[in-house]
């Protein structure tokens, strides 16, 4: 048997898809799991489960040993957290750990999951791409921070270490197996139950959670040495998306558009019960300030490259709803 190649993370959305791409492509796949992780995503996927904690260097060496290569996908997704400190615990502490324990057990080539929500951003919503300028001060929230600072760490790993970094930055994926659901997935679950009785005025770039999988083997096995491609679909309204998950699921779409001034002191209001009750705010500060921005980008660097084809946003809505109304009918 040829030797593994670990992903972390597959016990998520996106990690998941990642290890399930690589099985089915004939590569050894070893997973790399926290012990409270859910294992819903692991249940029927063929492959070695490592337990461990992207903050315990022994268990990535045990994870890592013996191994040819590293997909790190695993990162705390999260737009509100009651203790942020641990998005930057996660997100840049354990990249820097993985990263650094891959080099140690002889590991060079690797694929980082970063985000699209590390990159810039144009004024007029043309759709960025990977050379759009963006700093620090730009990220808004602590989830966008800990990634843009945990793709510094990587960046710095890989060049203290002579890393062949590949980097690539999913958009909004939807699809099968978001089991917790994502901050995208919400909005199309919310939908189907017709809990969406309003919408505000931004946009996402769409794309399959599939498709992003594919995205991150064609990386492995085409992508140059520091480089970073976006992995994305097709730009579109919220209003769009939400219009296309109604006729997808057979409900009315929402016809109420409100103003973002209106819903952040909804966000406020939330954000204070969820610190009282435990339990994750509905809406965000955060997500409505991102929400004030069009996040349109353009993946023609990955398909120049990479052969990299995403399929219509159409699609991998259809395939969301489709998954959603089986889990929770």
């Amino acid at each position: 048997m040829s030797r593994p190649v670990l992903v972390t993370g597959a016990s998520g959305f996106i990690g998941t898809a990642v290890a399930r791409r690589l099985q089915a492509a004939g590569y050894h796949v070893r997973v790399f799991a926290r012990p409270t992780s859910r294992r819903d995503n692991l249940d029927d996927l063929d492959a070695d489960i490592v337990t461990g904690d992207l903050r315990d260097r022994d268990s990535l060496s045990r994870a890592l040993a013996g191994c040819r290569g590293l997909f790190h996908v695993a990162a705390d997704y999260r737009l509100w957290a009651p203790q942020p400190r641990e998005l930057y615990a996660n997100n840049v502490d354990g990249t820097r750990n993985v990263l650094s324990a891959a080099a140690a057990c002889g590991i060079h080539r690797i694929v980082y999951t970063s985000s699209v929500a590390t990159l810039g951003l144009h004024a007029d919503s043309t759709p960025a791409d990977e050379d759009t300028p963006t700093s620090i001060e730009a990220m808004i929230g602590h989830y966008k921070r800990s990634k843009y600072l945990a793709e510094q760490g990587a960046r710095e790993v890989a060049a203290a270490c002579g890393l062949d970094l590949i980097t690539v930055h999913p958009s909004a994926p939807v699809g099968p197996r978001d089991i917790k659901p994502t901050p995208t997935g919400r909005i199309i679950l919310n939908a189907v139950r017709a809990r969406m009785p309003a919408y505000v005025d931004t946009g996402l770039n769409i794309v399959h959670v599939d498709d992003v999988a594919h995205g991150h083997v064609l990386a492995w096995e085409h992508g140059a040495a520091g480089r970073h491609y976006i992995l994305g679909g097709e730009n579109m309204s919220l209003q769009a998306i939400l219009a296309t998950v109604a006729e997808c699921a057979g409900t009315r779409p929402p016809r109420l558009r409100l103003r973002h001034g209106l819903v952040l002191p909804v966000a406020r209001a939330a954000e204070a019960w969820a610190r009282i009750s435990g339990r994750a705010p509905l809406v965000t500060v955060d997500g409505v300030r991102l929400a004030r921005q069009r996040m349109y980008f353009s993946h023609a660097r990955a398909t120049a490259e990479l052969g990299y084809a995403p399929r219509p946003a159409r699609a991998a809505l259809a395939d969301a709803v489709a998954w959603f109304r089986q889990r929770y009918s």
